[in-house]
């Protein structure tokens, strides 16, 4: 076959794809139960009987649960119904203990949505969601032994702590027309429903840790002739590539897919409608499951829990605790915070816009906020290949710091050095500026000795400061600099260097 790149194919094709978006809420406790709802801990230390779906067991519906689905779908756009129920689906998978999961199916709490997507250009798409429902999460299966996947595992290990982890699942409807910026729309939606589930409080959207992870579905339809009505030629098959756990990952899946399925189509064979699993060291899918219909799961209404019946009155209520669109936000605070397009868009890349946000409450100023978490901190969360908000420091401490530069306690350098000492567990900025002696020289006896040192040892200098090169001075800024260890005040010391000199700075 001839092979073909994501390019070739959105040239010969017109993609189509819609996305599945599942958040895990972030509740105390699990949808059906009462077993904590936590990341991590020793593998099946947080499941009971219901989870597990042991005989005679019962589930309860959590409140919490429904409230932030119910407000998710609201930020999305979607209509609440009044009466939703609950269903099983039946799942032959060794990751839910009792055979199926409870989910929603033909009575979604939330549908007929749609949110807008701002792309790196500015330009807005606005994508329709087709139903955000309620479900519980399944488990999580480890093979052990062979490349990591089940083929040529020696064995396999399910822990059901994740089982019944709250989720919503966001559905979007067949997103056509995008053609060669399909793969930066699907990238970008799938940040803002981050970004949106993120300013509700409802998720970490922590997408490393699956708290938010995607299914992308991909097809490629013929382009109609010229003239034609493009929306008329019917959809592809599709394939889905499950779980797919990071922003630069759902481009190029979508990428990728493109290209392969364009190759099929173009040698005349057919796309196979298959799940398919995404590996982020080849940047390619491999098959994983024939894709099963609806019909296939066998949904059936979920006789042990009551519909879901919010009353108008608390939808209402709920309404009025959404906040504001992400890219509306982002635009007020650009405003307010007189950063440049660049400048913003590096602080959204860094994901750092709440980091400011905190910050600037804290009492530094947006460029001082910015400075720190989009230079020394984003530099440092690169090297230890965490997110920043996985550094050991908070916006408090950030504005605490810049308080001290700006009091003149300490300078930038030394404000370096009194991070470092956050960052290594040392305590506030204020005590590791204390312990470690990092307050700026200001004394001038102190300060008119190194100066004079520093002359000594480059006489020249003087003589051509006296001659109008004044900026020959840094050459003895930078000795007493050195001298101190970063402590002079640099200003002070250039003053007294051009008093020495006779001239005026």
């Amino acid at each position: 076959m001839t092979k073909l790149t994501y390019d070739d194919a959105v040239e010969r094709f017109d993609p189509v794809f819609g996305i599945e978006v599942h958040v895990e809420l972030n509740t105390k406790t699990k949808m059906f139960c009462g077993c904590l709802n936590e990341f991590g801990g020793e593998p099946n230390t947080h499941v009971c009987p219901v989870c597990l779906g042991l005989p005679g067991s019962m589930p309860v519906t959590n409140g919490k649960a429904v409230e932030s689905a119910i407000r998710l779908g609201l930020a999305l756009g979607c209509e609440i119904r009044e009466s939703s129920r609950f269903a099983r689906k039946n799942y032959f998978y060794p990751d839910l203990a009792k055979d199926y999961q409870i989910s929603q199916y033909d009575e979604p709490t939330c549908f007929e949505g749609s949110v807008d997507v701002v792309l790196d250009d500015g330009e807005v798409v606005t994508i329709a969601i087709e139903r955000a429902h309620i479900e519980e999460d399944a488990g999580k299966n480890t093979h052990v032994g062979g490349t990591g996947g089940i083929q040529g595992a020696d064995y396999s290990l399910v822990d059901y702590n994740r089982g019944g982890v709250p989720l919503v699942e966001i559905v979007t409807k067949p997103i056509e027309g995008m053609g060669e910026r399909t793969a930066e729309v699907a990238r970008a939606y799938v940040a803002t429903i981050r970004d949106i589930v993120r300013g509700l409080g409802i998720s970490d959207g922590r997408m490393e840790q699956g708290s938010l992870r995607a299914d992308v579905n991909l097809s490629l339809r013929p382009k109609a002739a010229d003239g034609a009505d493009q929306s008329a030629v019917p959809f592809g098959k599709r394939s889905e590539t499950k779980n797919v756990n990071s922003l630069r990952a759902i481009e190029r899946a979508v990428q990728y897919e493109a290209g392969r399925q364009a190759e099929l189509l173009t040698a005349g064979q057919p796309v196979v409608q298959e799940t398919r699993h995404w590996h982020e060291d080849t940047s390619s899918t491999t098959p994983g499951r024939s894709k099963e219909q609806a019909e296939d799961y066998r949904y059936f209404p979920e006789p042990d829990l009551l519909p879901v019946e919010p009353s108008r009155a608390w939808v209402e209520q709920l309404r009025a605790t959404i906040p504001e669109h992400p890219a509306k936000l982002r635009a007020r605070l650009r405003e307010e915070w007189g950063f440049s397009e660049l400048e913003m868009r590096d602080v959204v890349a860094a994901d750092a816009v709440q980091l400011i946000v905190d910050t600037v409450a804290a009492g530094a100023s947006p460029q001082a906020a910015r400075k720190w978490w989009g230079g020394e901190l984003a530099r440092t969360a690169n090297e230890r290949e965490v997110t920043l908000q996985d550094l050991p420091v908070t916006a408090q401490d950030i504005a605490e710091l810049q308080g001290l530069v700006d009091a003149g306690t300490i300078n930038d350098k030394l404000a370096r050095q009194a991070l470092e000492g956050v960052l290594a567990g040392e305590g506030s900025p204020a005590s590791v500026v204390e312990k470690r002696g990092l307050v700026v020289v200001s004394d001038d006896s102190a300060l008119e000795a190194a100066v004079d040192e520093a002359l000594a040892a480059q006489p020249d200098v003087l003589e051509k400061i006296r001659e109008g090169k004044i900026q020959a001075a840094g050459a003895i800024v930078g000795a007493v600099m050195k001298a101190t260890r970063g402590q002079a005040d640099a200003g002070r010391v250039r003053q007294i260097i051009l008093a020495r000199a006779g001239v005026e700075g």
